[in-house]
Order: C-alpha cells, then structure tokens, then sequence
C-alpha cells in the first residue's frame, strides 16, 4: 500500500479516525509520519488529526493567535500539540475550544450515563439551576406568587438533595 502523502513509498504509518460515525484512514511511509510529526506523540498535530494531514501547515501560516496570559502557550502551540498549558489556557482558548469539543464529542455537554448514586443528585441538582432561574426571571418581573410557588418547589427539592429524597417527582 503506497503513502497518501507523497504516493511514492509504501505506508509503514496507518491512522484511523471516526468522525462522526465515519472512518477515515491515512497511511503514511516513515518519512511522511516523520514530517507530520506522528512518531513523536508530544509533537503530533492535533489538526492534522482532527482536520486531515496538511491542516497544521495551513494554521501555521495564519498567525500565532491568541496568547494564553499565564502560561504564554499561543493558539498555535494548543494545535500543533494538542494540549492546554494551564487553567487560564481553558478561558483563553474557549472558543475555538467549544467548536472543537463539539466536532469530537456531538456536543459540549454531558449527556452520558452517569452513576446510579450520582444521578440522583445530578436530576435535582439540575432542576435547581432551572427553578432558580425561573425564581429569578419572577422576582424581576415582580410576578411575586409564582415566584412563591417557585420558591416552594426549590425548598422541596432542597430537602430532597439533602435527605436522600425520591428523584421520581422530578421532571
């Protein structure tokens, strides 16, 4: 099988990647692998992969970037790499962080199976966040009895987190 970069040697390098439910296969002499940085996990392009073989040249040539103001890594590093520098690098590099992660992951939050004694937590916790922020487009529209209403349903809830309550009643 010949290299598909250089479509001269024959391929000693094979990589696979499933992309939303497709595969895609590369196969690369050494040399190529070499140029591409494969055989140096550290080094290896996390464009490249993600973005097909020749992607981190291109972002090369677009420019460093943002610049993370703790650890000093630049958008560039994050690509070539594939790895932050610190917890700034998250803030810093948020979006091009969020396109990312939903081209991997079919999007950005957890919706996954989660443990049994977690989930419990999890729902009511959830339903938390919401209630409260129903509360608090209420107060602010001085709608004063659902807030109260609101307000019932999330000392409930409280309980429950707090008591072990059934998760049953949540929706």
């Amino acid at each position: 099988m010949l290299c598909d970069k250089c479509r001269k040697n024959e391929a000693s390098v094979h990589l696979t990647q499933i992309v939303e439910g497709k595969t895609l296969k590369a196969d690369l002499c050494k040399a190529c692998a070499g140029e591409s940085g494969v055989q140096d996990a550290t080094g290896f392009s996390l464009a490249d992969l993600l973005l097909g073989l020749g992607a981190a040249d291109e972002i090369k040539t677009e420019g460093a970037g943002a610049r993370c103001p703790t650890c000093g890594l630049t958008q560039t590093d994050f690509k070539r790499t594939g790895r932050l520098g610190c917890a700034t690098c998250w803030e810093t590099f948020a979006v091009g962080l969020a396109t990312l992660l939903k081209a991997m992951h079919r999007g950005d939050h957890h919706i996954g199976k989660v443990p049994r004694r977690a989930a419990h937590t999890l729902v009511i916790s959830e339903k938390l966040q919401q209630l409260s922020a129903e509360l608090e487009k209420a107060v602010h529209a001085e709608k004063y009895e659902d807030a109260a209403v609101l307000r019932d349903q999330i000392r409930e809830l409280e309980v429950k987190l707090r008591g072990g309550g059934d998760a049953q009643g949540v929706a």
